[in-house]
């Protein structure tokens, strides 16, 4: 008995040191590919969004081929009609923008408030620092981290040239996924072992729900964002309103960071346009933005997916630190899916408890969901 105590001591030691291997060779794998993974997660984001149309159609009683044709066909029809009508004028006032309003605004500010003083009369204690010298050094940092951006996007690939080859794999990943998502779903699914793939169909179709819902909130709130400040500046004589209203509309797909960055241009026109309301300025963007992040998006992802504001901002960091700029702009949903993976593998099937709050899923219909009927 004692020898036969000895044996399974060693086995089950000799197991759980197979397994740190293991778990530190898979790190190690995911920390190496992690560029090619990003691109991945963007692809399955991106056929999520292009499979909202396809659903609503397939529900009507449409096949998937005409369906996910349809939808193409919309998404070209729309982006194409909004680029011939608005991308003009837009094209316009971002190149005022960037050529003119934005450099004179800072200059202006750097002027009035470090030059002349004025910034120094009003804190007494700013006089031992060396503004200008720090702005200067500043914009060079910036002007760096602006230089590469290319390269800390993808953290794999750099330059012009790959990051569009990023682009295109991204694209055609989408076109393939979208083509057959059960195939490929399925293909995952029997990696794991018979027992467990039906748990595995409900953590799917938990994570095809979130990404939904995120994407739901995502666009109608940019498109908020967008609209609000563009009739809000519009209001305060901003003549580059539409141009600015767009830039932190799409800055807002970033939470935390957005609004302080859409923040630099708007005071940078203000300050030449209307210097009298730049406290109007500080008020319409930061307005927004809360009833964006306060009021606007609890309301639509209500149910489908619940992250604190401080996990949002804690990935971020994390996402930042580790993945670069397209870490930061994925962080979101990378949380959303981790702690839904916590929920549904550690918290309910590992430690079993299976009062663990979740959202209801609807049950997945098998021709027009990325999940297959369960069986």
């Amino acid at each position: 008995m004692p020898q036969l105590s000895m044996n399974s001591t060693y086995g089950a030691t000799t197991r759980w040191v197979l397994v740190a291997i293991l778990v530190v060779v898979l790190l190690v794998a995911v920390w190496v590919i992690r560029g090619i993974l990003l691109l991945a997660l963007s692809s399955v984001i991106l056929v999520v969004l292009f499979t909202m149309p396809i659903r609503f159609l397939t529900r009507r009683g449409m096949s998937r081929a005409p369906a996910i044709i349809l939808s193409l066909l919309f998404i070209a029809f729309l982006v194409g009609g909004l680029a011939a009508t608005a991308l003009p004028e837009l094209f316009r006032q971002f190149t005022v923008l960037a050529t003119d309003f934005i450099p004179q605004g800072i200059q202006r500010l750097v002027d009035r408030y470090v030059t002349d003083g004025e910034l120094v009369q009003q804190f007494p204690f700013l006089a031992e620092v060396d503004l200008e010298n720090l702005l200067n050094t500043l914009s060079g940092q910036i002007a760096t981290a602006i230089g590469q951006v290319s390269v800390t996007v993808l953290p794999v690939l750099g330059g012009v040239a790959d990051t569009l080859l990023s682009i295109l794999i991204v694209i055609f990943l989408s076109i393939y996924l979208l083509a057959d998502p059960q195939m490929h779903q399925e293909g995952v699914i029997r990696l794991f072992p018979m027992m467990y793939r039906y748990r595995v169909r409900e953590i799917f179709a938990r994570l095809d729900y979130t990404l939904r819902g995120w994407l739901r909130a995502t666009i109608i709130s940019m498109a908020f964002v967008g609209v609000a400040t563009w009739l809000g500046l519009s209001l305060l004589g901003i003549q580059q309103a539409a141009a600015l209203g767009v830039l932190a509309g799409l800055l807002s797909f970033i939470p935390n960071f957005g609004p302080i960055i859409a923040l630099i241009p708007s005071i940078a026109v203000g300050i030449l346009q209307t210097p009298d309301r730049i406290g109007w300025i500080l008020v319409i963007i930061y307005g927004v933005s809360f009833v964006q992040s306060q009021i606007v998006t609890p309301l639509l992802v209500a149910g489908s997916i619940k992250l604190p504001p401080v996990l949002v901002l804690l990935g971020q960091i994390i996402a930042g630190a580790f993945l670069g700029f397209l870490g930061i702009m994925l962080a979101v949903p990378i949380t959303a899916i981790l702690s839904v993976l916590v929920q549904e593998v550690y918290i309910k099937d590992i430690l079993g408890d299976v009062s663990a709050a979740e959202p209801p899923v609807p049950q997945p219909v098998s021709e027009e969901m990325l999940i297959p009927e369960r069986t």
